[in-house]
């Protein structure tokens, strides 16, 4: 067995490590072995901002002093004010926010609500995506870590991707085998009327930074409108900056979804909490109609106060456009690098601070590729089934640092 008294996630544990980071300061951490680390990855995409953020972290301690314990149905002043922020973060025409614990528990939702509402319980969404490790959540990812747990939840059916990949040189090509039309068929074929929501990510980050062409978030909108189906954006990954945008899918065209799920850069990983945001329409509905939804941490006080300190840093500081900013030099270092080794890089997908690289090599390269890149004190994260290597930095970052990175990838990948 392994040495430690507790389970590591997503492992067989004899084999399973991990890593002690004793303390942090932007877009660094430190290691208990003193090692200096560069955080490309936000860790688990949560970190927007950064490590040791003294705002936030005055917040909870202020918090501690204030208020710690409530009843799910509690009524204090910083809950108001952060459904109220969520709400003019949202598009137009939303009025509700339902608090979770994380991105799981908000896509748990999501699906509670989409079945009530609608009345019915099919669900559709994507085979390169990832909503979750809850088992509603989890039986609409698409990924491999779905199957080992099958059978899932009933209804559920999955629909191919598209995507865009600059290959060497800058040519794009539109990849995956699925289109907004695709979608439609589905919707189609599953029977009239029967869908009660299609599930989105507006960039599938886990399973390869998949951003879609022109016309598609748009085409998929018009898709679920002719069917009565309800568009959920799972923006748990992409929300708060990580795209540039508030939420992620603002630059994908007009269509407005009728859910909204996030987590993660909501409280910049310092304190767990989610929640789905919901529109009109949905929101009086539940006016009369029961809503069949709880959590004994509901709007916890501590999540809420690192909600509302990272907010106002994200506001005051201007990180979201700093992010779009950055992003167009991350991207053109990357596409330099890729076309500075062509026979290594064979995809690249990248907008604002999310990025893939997926390289041409075989197991035994990308071993030793990712034991380089780890000798190189680089935090980033792996998709190996697509043997693509992912950043996503904190929004902190700095242009040097950012520099340095792409530049210590290139001699690794070398």
């Amino acid at each position: 067995m392994s040495s430690e008294p507790f389970f590591f996630t997503w492992s067989a544990q004899r084999e399973a490590s991990g890593i002690e980071i004793v303390s942090g300061q932007g877009a660094r951490f430190t290691t208990k072995d003193g090692a200096e680390w560069l955080d490309l990855s936000a860790l688990s995409y949560q970190a927007n901002l950064g490590h040791g953020h003294r705002g936030v972290i005055d917040a909870l301690k202020s918090q501690c002093d204030r208020l710690l314990l409530t009843t799910p149905s509690g009524l204090y002043p910083q809950k108001s004010q952060l459904a109220e922020k969520l709400l003019a973060i949202a598009p137009k025409g939303f009025s509700k926010v339902f608090f979770t614990l994380g991105g799981a528990e908000a896509v748990e939702n999501a699906i509670k609500i989409a079945r009530l509402y609608t009345g019915r319980h099919k669900l559709l969404s994507r085979y390169r995506s990832y909503h979750g490790a809850t088992l509603g959540a989890l039986t609409l990812s698409g990924d491999h870590r779905r199957p080992p747990l099958e059978p899932g939840l009933v209804g559920v059916t999955h629909v191919l991707d598209c995507y865009e990949s600059r290959v060497p040189g800058g040519a794009m090509v539109i990849e995956g085998g699925g289109s907004a039309e695709a979608v439609e068929a589905t919707l189609r074929l599953e029977g009239s009327r029967s869908v009660a929501a299609v599930f989105l990510e507006p960039v599938p980050g886990a399973n390869g930074v998949l951003i879609p062409p022109a016309g598609y978030w748009d085409g998929v909108r018009a898709a679920c409108d002719d069917h009565g189906a309800l568009m959920v954006a799972d923006c748990v990954l992409t929300g708060f900056g990580r795209l540039g945008t508030p939420l992620g899918f603002e630059d994908f065209g007009d269509g407005v979804p009728d859910l909204i799920t996030i987590s993660k850069g909501l409280t910049g990983g310092y304190a767990p909490l989610g929640a789905v945001l919901v529109s009109d329409a949905i929101a009086q509905h539940f006016e009369d109609a029961v809503l069949w939804a709880g959590l004994t941490f509901y709007g916890h006080p501590l999540g809420v106060a690192a909600a509302l300190a990272a907010i106002e840093a994200y506001e005051r500081d201007q990180l979201f456009a700093r992010a779009k900013t950055l992003g167009v030099q991350l991207a053109s270092r990357l596409a330099a690098l890729q076309d500075a080794m062509p026979e290594r890089i064979a995809r690249l997908r990248s907008k604002g601070l999310l990025a893939a690289l997926e390289l041409d090599v075989d197991f035994t390269q990308l071993a030793e590729i990712k034991g380089r890149i780890d000798a190189a004190r680089l935090s980033v994260h792996w998709n190996d089934r697509y043997r693509t290597l992912i950043l996503s930095p904190p929004l902190v970052i700095s242009e040097r640092e950012l520099d340095d990175g792409v530049t210590r990838l290139h001699r690794a990948l070398e």
